[in-house]
This record gives structure tokens, C-alpha cells and sequence, in this order.
């Protein structure tokens, strides 16, 4: 199963790296992908609203932890995928949000 996991917490630990966590589980060959991002300042939010775009510079929700990045894995269950999640450092200080990816036909 693959899942998404959305990694969310204070911009000031973007710099912080992973500890190791990173090729622990390239190592244990679960990780697909992912990505740091750009700080949610650089963010652009797009809606359309009938018919009418609107563009927000920042990100949707203003709050003190953002997205700072993502990691898809391929896993087990969702037991396998919690574990990897609170492997990761930034569990210790943000949230992770672990997410199914739809499997397409």
C-alpha cells in the first residue's frame, strides 16, 4: 500500500535535516519519493469561485505549522506506515499526517 506522509511543523526546524531517517528507510526500501519545500511564504493559493479565479499569495491556512514536506512510501499497512512516520524527527516537534494514496484502476 502507498502513503502519503505530509510533513507539517514550525518553519524554523526547516533546516534541521532528517537524522539519518532518510536512509534508514531508502535502506529498508519503502521510501518512493519526497521533497522539502519552499517556506509557506513563497506559498501561491489558487480558487475558482464562480467562474472567477482568486489567488492568495501565502499558504490556504494561516497557522504556525505548515507543510514543510512530503515522503510517498510503499508499505504493508498502516501499522508499517505509522512506524515509519514516528520514526521520522519530525514527529518529535511538528505532526505528520499519514494519508492512503487512491489506488487507480
Amino acid at each position: 500500500m502507498k502513503y502519503l506522509l505530509m510533513i507539517c511543523g514550525d518553519e524554523s526546524h526547516a533546516n534541521d535535516g532528517c537524522g539519518g531517517w532518510t536512509e534508514e528507510m531508502e535502506e529498508r526500501g519503502v521510501v518512493l519519493g519526497g521533497q522539502g519545500l519552499r517556506p509557506a511564504s513563497e506559498a501561491t493559493t489558487v480558487r475558482v469561485r464562480d467562474n472567477e479565479l482568486l489567488l492568495t499569495d501565502g499558504p490556504f491556512a494561516e497557522t504556525k505549522e505548515q507543510m514543510g514536506g512530503f515522503v510517498l512510501i510503499e508499505c504493508a499497512d498502516l501499522d508499517e506506515a505509522i512506524e515509519i512516520a514516528a520514526k521520522h524527527p519530525a514527529a518529535g516537534y511538528g505532526t505528520i499526517e499519514i494519508r492512503p494514496v487512491l489506488q487507480v484502476p
